[in-house]
């Protein structure tokens, strides 16, 4: 019991500063609530709440219980924030510009961008190019890698804000690019992506969490949008 409330104090205090910031919270570290998953309107048991923390465990998963988590909200400008830690040899991701339509769209990856959620040591991904933890996933390699040890936490933030896209790992600056100028267009040609003719074209859409069928936490999700009027931009 001691554990339990020394957790949702811990949590509670993270919420309000957080939120001092103009962040505001997508997961309260009980429920799901928010939160579906692709192409469903409901949460499988896949996706557990522990301790403030959301778990996929891929057995709890098994006989159609598992799927990305989609955000019921769209997000055009933003600042997302959000810890991840991953067991050995384990595989997900950030993607956000979903374009929640799945009768048109299979999975979320076909048309949202990724953040890497990887374990580089372990999973086969970790030999590839551009699809190491904190890589934009096939497109930009990141510059550098401070990335923790497998079963650490690790803080992600992803900003997106008039077309500038950085990605900070453990509060390094790991990619910063231009998104759909004609640079991007040409990674998205030389990439996997280069037949999928949706994939990167939505500039507002949801955030997911990926299920690659191993076990991942993710725990402190806020997000902080801004009104697309303003020009100025960067991760601040």
């Amino acid at each position: 019991m001691k554990k339990i409330i020394t957790t949702v104090l811990v949590f509670t205090l993270f919420q309000t500063m957080q939120a001092q910031k103009g962040f505001k919270p997508l997961f309260d570290g009980k429920t799901t609530t928010g939160w579906h998953n692709y192409g469903k309107t409901s949460v499988g048991d896949g996706w557990k709440v522990e301790d403030g923390v959301l778990h996929f465990d891929p057995v709890a998963a098994k006989n159609g219980q598992g799927g990305d988590l989609v955000t019921d909200a769209e997000y055009e400008n933003f600042h997302l924030k959000v810890d991840w830690k991953v067991a050995p040899n384990a595989n997900s991701g950030i993607i956000f510009f979903v374009n929640d339509n799945p009768t048109k769209y299979k999975n979320t990856y076909e048309t949202g961008l990724e953040m890497q959620v990887l374990d580089n040591n372990g999973h086969p991904d970790g030999k590839i190019t551009k699809h190491r933890a904190g890589d934009l996933y096939d497109l930009i390699q990141s510059k550098s890698e401070p990335v923790k040890p497998v079963g650490e936490w690790n803080t992600a933030e992803v900003v997106c804000k008039n077309g500038k896209l950085t990605y900070v790992l453990n509060g390094v600056i790991v990619v910063e690019t231009v998104l759909w100028d004609d640079n991007f267009k040409a990674l998205v040609a030389g990439s996997k992506f280069a037949s999928w003719p949706a994939f990167a074209t939505f500039k507002k859409g949801k955030i997911a969490l990926q299920d690659h069928g191993d076990n991942v936490w993710y725990r402190n999700i806020v997000i902080k949008e801004w009104n697309t009027m303003e020009t100025t931009t960067g991760c601040k």
